[in-house]
């Protein structure tokens, strides 16, 4: 089964860090835990159309959270930082929100 760029990029993480990297053009996103560094890069030239120069992937691990005496984690998850070119446009979506 292929997944398509939608399936690979979930969605994006809007953080006072994240925002700040934006003038170094470096955008993050929440991705599927099962994508490769490849597939992201290409998921991200398609859906906003802009030139990947790299990509770092990181496993975050879900945190604890209780609910009175019953604690259990948040679901692992998987986060990657998108460095584009220096020839490349910037995002949209991220550039609206500064």
């Amino acid at each position: 089964m292929t997944k398509t760029a939608q399936d690979i990029i979930i969605r994006p993480i809007i953080t006072e860090a994240s925002m700040g990297a934006q003038a170094f053009k470096k955008y993050t996103f929440q991705v599927a835990k099962d994508a490769n560094k490849i597939e992201i890069a290409k998921a991200c030239e398609e859906l906003f159309g802009v030139k990947v120069a790299k990509v770092n992937t990181m496993n975050v691990k879900g945190q604890l959270r209780r609910q009175g005496r019953f604690q259990g984690y948040r679901p692992d998850w998987k986060k990657a930082i998108v460095t584009l070119k220096e020839d490349s446009k910037g995002i949209e979506f991220f550039e609206s929100m500064a």
